[in-house]
């Protein structure tokens, strides 16, 4: 494992980063458990020339976890459902960024 993986694993490991989810490919396929980062930051739109706050989620993993997530697929956290809109990999092809809403 690299030195990136290692601190990927280090961080979803910690008990205060990391947190447990359910993943289902196409949103309705067997649940498979396992550990996310996740942030959700506030993002700015613009609403027919009115700026509108949204939330959304991104979610961090080691590709080694999920080899392939596609949109449509779901995680589940602490009973809240996020559909993936898309996920890109990272420059090292370590970790997955998933990209989700509510």
């Amino acid at each position: 494992m690299s030195a990136f993986g290692d601190a990927m694993a280090s961080l979803i490991a910690d008990p205060h980063l990391g947190c447990d989810a359910e993943y289902r490919q196409g949103g309705t396929g067997a649940p498979v458990s396992l550990r996310v980062l996740r942030s959700s930051p506030d993002r700015l739109a613009d609403a027919f020339g009115t700026e509108v706050i949204s939330g959304s989620d991104i979610l961090s993993l080691p590709i080694a976890t999920l080899p392939d997530i596609a949109a449509g697929d779901s995680f589940s956290i602490d009973g809240e459902v996020l559909t993936v809109r898309h996920a890109d990999r990272d420059a090292t092809g370590t970790a997955w960024r998933v990209f989700c809403q509510r």
